[in-house]
């Protein structure tokens, strides 16, 4: 399945990788090399979270230098805010460093697609930690297979292809990795799913990747329809949202619109609790009078005449 994985994949070229030296990267990064000579790229983000993160980039210099590779190294310090998962710091935090290599590296004619190792096993875990969060459309839709990000086209060509099957290859190659000390450290749920629920599942539901797979990608048509009605609704609302053209639209399509304006022009999500409180205030906004001013991701909402407004002290000060 790996290399009908790669034998698909179908990028602009120069293509760059994004390569941690643990064994995924380095199943992608090698497959890739391999299929377009000389039209790879590779990238490592340091993100001196741990006292490994050195030796990782000596393996990845060490790595590329024996491909002919190209590397460019980023260095971020990915500490997580009041009220993000260090995963999510991190995830953004490795984003933007790509994004910023390109920009200063790479130069004009340099890779514009950059490739990423998430592979099934990564996917059904995604999705399992979305169930465990009581997630909505956009946490079981999972992983994007592409997105843009930062003038960039990042893609997950391993998406259906399991976890095993990247390090048998490796070991057919007789190459080496890296293992992060992290992928052993109970504290993460992540690892919890991977060492104890997927052997259950593999026993129970042999194709569990697969069919979690699909459940994902419907969920990510259904949310692409949930998006394009908010952006409907919020052209009629306007942004920042009136609250008498909200109140005109049905409870569900203003909790929809108000989850993709807070997204979208303010990056943070609301809670369950705080979205429905949000709901139940505005309808209450009847009267000039009445006063709003709610705890809502990681700022607040509040009445600014007839609009609302979304702010964060913390950014503000």
């Amino acid at each position: 399945m790996f290399t009908e994985a790669i034998a698909a994949f179908a990028p602009r070229l120069p293509l760059a990788v994004a390569y941690s030296g643990g064994a995924d990267s380095s199943a992608l990064l090698r497959a890739c090399a391999a299929r377009w000579p000389g039209q790879v790229h590779a990238v490592h983000v340091h993100h001196g979270l741990q006292a490994a993160a050195d030796g990782f980039e000596t393996h990845c210099k060490d790595t590329c230098a024996a491909l002919g590779v190209p590397l460019a190294v980023a260095r971020v310090q990915a500490r997580h805010a009041r009220g993000q998962s260090p995963e999510d710091a991190a995830r953004r935090a490795r984003y933007a460093a790509i994004a910023e290599v390109a920009a200063r590296s790479w130069g004009e004619g340099g890779p514009r697609d950059v490739a990423l190792a998430q592979h099934a096993d990564d996917q059904v875990e995604t999705i399992l930690l979305a169930l465990s969060r009581g997630a909505g459309l956009p946490g079981l839709a999972a992983m994007p297979a592409q997105w843009e990000w930062g003038g960039l086209r990042f893609h997950r060509p391993l998406l259906r292809v399991p976890g095993a099957e990247l390090r048998t290859w490796l070991a057919e190659q007789g190459a080496a990795w890296v293992e992060d000390p992290s992928n052993a450290d109970p504290a993460y749920l992540r690892n919890g799913i991977r060492a104890e629920l997927l052997p259950v599942l593999q026993r129970l539901f042999p194709a569990f990747r697969s069919t979690f797979a699909r459940s994902a990608a419907h969920a990510g048509e259904a949310q692409e329809l949930l998006r394009g009605l908010a952006e409907q609704d919020l052209r009629a609302t306007g942004i920042p949202p009136a609250i008498a053209a909200l109140q005109a639209l049905p409870r569900a399509r203003q909790a929809n619109a108000l989850r993709h304006w807070l997204a979208e022009a303010h990056a943070t999500a609301p809670s369950a609790v705080q979205l429905a409180e949000l709901l139940d205030q505005i309808d209450a906004c009847r009267t000039r009078g009445h006063r709003l001013h709610l705890k809502v991701g990681a700022g607040f909402v509040r009445r600014s005449g007839a609009l609302l407004d979304w702010y964060n002290p913390a950014l503000s000060s």
